[in-house]
């Protein structure tokens, strides 16, 4: 069994994105950081359905993912 870190601060964002022809529309919908012994992550989502979305994890702070950049 891992042992899970809840106490620190997320380290990254996770974004719904969804196509809207060539733009992207990325909707924030969770949080990830990583266990105290770097062996995993803990993942929370705080929206469902996730009909038709690409799931994208960024680094917390990403300013142009939380602009709604365009989809790679």
């Amino acid at each position: 069994m891992t042992t899970s870190s809840t106490k620190t601060r997320p380290t990254h964002r996770v974004y719904a994105v969804t196509k809207n022809g060539a733009k992207g529309f990325w909707q924030p919908i969770g949080a990830m950081w990583a266990h105290a012994d770097a062996n995993g992550f803990n993942l929370r989502i705080d929206y469902l359905p996730l009909t038709e979305a690409e799931i994208v994890v960024r680094v917390a702070g990403d300013k142009e993912a939380e602009a709604g950049a365009d989809a790679q």
